[in-house]
């Protein structure tokens, strides 16, 4: 099957569906200049080092040299604007054919970029939140106190404040649940995007799904259970199917 004709059944699949959802990963946020995390070599995960002071406990116990690594990073996501992606995924929303989002990211772009139903499943980084009294803060009070070189923030209690971020070893989001609940309810079509579908317990959403679009450069666990497979780029890809729906009109 040619990838036009792989686009015109996708295109299909959309149109015909009621409850379609997205399902995104790393991969849809890389043409913003967000690296992903599991690419051999140059995914943030290959680094052991880095992927072991990601977790909750090294928060706790080191908070200022968990800041001094992973801030930079974030303030980089703050900085990064939507994509052709996230683009074709918030029109396919405004146009009907997707009921939401459900987003492994924590880099907001989804947002950005216009969409309405968005479920962060591993958290976002639209404020930090105190881990001691649980009072929010701004995120640029994290920005503010490395310019001060006074890293961790901490909040008016004392308490160090802390991205409200999925970290290893602890539970997910509270949109997690939302998610699920969303998709209990029915799901007959998932376009996953940039997902490797391997980081659990958020790929196990995707098993509520009657069927899958999946688009993604890497083959997954579920490629033999996908309805179409569109491999490449997903800033490539996206606007192609977006177009590939409006003209089957």
């Amino acid at each position: 099957m040619s990838m036009d004709q792989k686009l015109s059944k996708a295109a299909d699949l959309l149109r015909g569906s009621s409850r379609a959802y997205a399902f995104t990963g790393a991969g849809v946020s890389t043409e913003s200049g967000i690296p992903d995390f599991r690419s051999p070599g140059t995914g943030l995960w290959s680094n052991p080092e880095l992927l072991a002071l990601a977790t909750g406990d090294v928060l706790q116990r080191q908070p200022a040299r968990f800041y001094s690594v992973f801030l930079p990073q974030w303030l980089a996501y703050q900085r990064a604007e939507p994509n052709p992606a996230h683009k074709a995924i918030a029109e396919l929303e405004a146009l009907g054919r997707l009921s939401g989002v459900v987003t492994q990211n924590i880099d907001g772009l989804h947002r950005k970029a216009g969409s309405q139903v968005v479920w962060e499943v591993h958290g976002h980084l639209r404020h930090l939140v105190c881990g001691s009294c649980g009072a929010p803060a701004p995120f640029e009070a994290a920005e503010d106190a490395m310019r001060k070189d006074a890293l961790p923030p901490r909040c008016d209690c004392g308490g160090v404040v802390r991205p409200d971020v999925v970290l290893f070893g602890e539970a997910m989001a509270p949109d997690f649940e939302r998610a699920l609940a969303a998709l209990r309810r029915g799901c007959d079509l998932m376009l996953v995007v940039g997902s490797s579908l391997t980081v659990y317990p958020a790929a196990s959403l995707v098993r509520f799904a009657d069927a899958f679009i999946i688009v993604n450069c890497d083959p997954t666990p579920y490629d033999g259970q996908a309805a179409v497979i569109l491999h490449g780029s997903a800033g490539r890809i996206l606007p192609e199917l977006l177009d590939a729906v409006k003209e089957a009109k």
